[in-house]
């Protein structure tokens, strides 16, 4: 059980913790929305202190007053059990609230957050909830990362997010291998205590037929022979719905990329630099995944494959698609009221996500994890891995 004094440092270092992804923003940054599936950062600083509010303070906070009855219309994100609420394409259209406004309700709500906490004798019946909420802001931060680098790396003058900033060193493969997996009964999904999402829930056993996967991810210099070798040009490797997309869209490279004076360079962080080959390659989509992998010769992991053999390589560095469906496990019980909402009802039309990437908070990856995602996105870091 988390006791007091823990939950209110939990609360305060993930509410900083937010608040210093934006620290480098100007006030323009704020407000930007390029494409439906970004979101302003303005919009998520709001949305995650509305969280707090409406399924926290209001619901259990006696004499509580809302800090403005018509930020609920404009916070909510896509909970219909709580209200009418701004369209998600509209949210770039939100001048106001201001930045400075959104600023001071998170101020307002963290006060009355803290207040609560320190006073109410009802901590043991809504802890999880707390807990909830803390999770849900640090799915946010990941979302606002990589939010901020779209809204940038699409600006013309590819400016920089932070000139110093550094991905997380992660240990080289010595001996890049194929690593073979016998078959058998498997257990997959979440058991033991902590934290955990409701999709993780239904462990169950899995037969898997005996199956090899890779012990690292398809780096910048694989993929980039993939596209010397006609990928982007060859329909054989692709799923027709990824070929319509690919002539549609005139996809060549992944997100990010642009081929310059006889080079390829991508915009990170840090600006516009040229293409590390070694890194593992970053922003491809599930259709991308699929037709590398066919080329290759091999196929993407399904999620209880990539599950069972996770112990056998280092994983972190990008969410990597599987073959997956996103499905509800056996027994899956979707929770009553609101939220309720929040994974059942996307079940639907998405490829399963494994692991876990740079911009992942810390403490906030686990192997039984189930992010998802439509298969033509390409704005989270999303890597692949190999299997066969």
């Amino acid at each position: 059980m988390t006791t007091r004094d823990e939950l209110i440092m939990q609360y305060k270092q993930v509410r900083t913790a937010t608040e210093q992804i934006c620290i480098s923003l100007e006030t323009e940054d704020y407000v930007v929305q390029p494409v439906v599936d970004v979101s302003p950062p303005k919009w998520h600083l709001g949305h995650t202190t509305w969280f707090f509010e409406t399924f926290i303070l209001k619901s259990y906070a006696t004499d509580y007053k809302e800090f403005d009855a018509a930020y609920n219309y404009v916070f909510n994100s896509y909970y219909e059990s709580v209200g009418a609420r701004v369209i998600r394409t509209d949210r770039g259209n939100l001048s106001r609230p201001t930045v400075k406004d959104v600023y001071r309700y998170r101020r307002f709500i963290d006060e009355a957050m803290i207040t609560f906490l320190q006073d109410t004798s009802s901590l043991a019946e809504i802890a999880e909830l707390i807990i909830l909420g803390l999770n849900h802001e640090q799915q946010h931060q990941e979302l606002l990362y990589a939010d901020i680098k779209y809204i940038l790396g699409h600006n013309p003058l590819f400016p920089s997010y932070r000139r110093d900033y550094l991905p997380p060193t992660v240990s080289q493969v010595k001996s890049p291998a194929m690593v073979p997996v016998k078959e058998g009964l498997y257990e997959i999904g979440f058991q033991g205590e902590g934290f955990h999402w409701d999709n993780e829930l239904g462990r169950h056993k899995v037969y898997l037929p005996a199956f090899e996967i890779s012990n690292q991810l398809v780096t910048n210099e694989a993929y980039i022979a993939f596209i010397n070798d006609g990928g982007y040009q060859n329909f054989r490797y692709w799923h027709a719905e990824g070929w319509d997309w690919v002539r549609k869209q005139q996809i060549t490279s992944p997100l990010y990329w642009h081929f310059m004076d006889g080079q390829w360079m991508n915009y990170t962080f840090r600006g516009l630099e040229p293409v590390r080959k070694e890194e593992a390659v970053c922003h491809v989509s599930f259709f991308e995944a699929y037709a590398f992998a066919n080329w290759k010769g091999m196929r993407l992991p399904t999620e209880f494959e990539w599950e069972t053999a996770s112990h056998l390589f280092d994983w972190g560095q990008r969410w990597e698609w599987t073959q997956s469906a996103y499905l509800p496990y056996p027994h899956y019980a979707q929770a009553p009221g609101a939220l309720g909402e929040y994974n059942g009802k996307f079940m639907v039309n998405q490829q399963v996500l494994r692991g876990a990437s740079e911009i992942t908070p810390a403490g906030h990856s686990r192997n039984t994890y189930r992010n998802f995602f439509q298969t033509d996105l390409r704005w989270q870091f999303t890597g692949i891995r190999l299997a066969k």
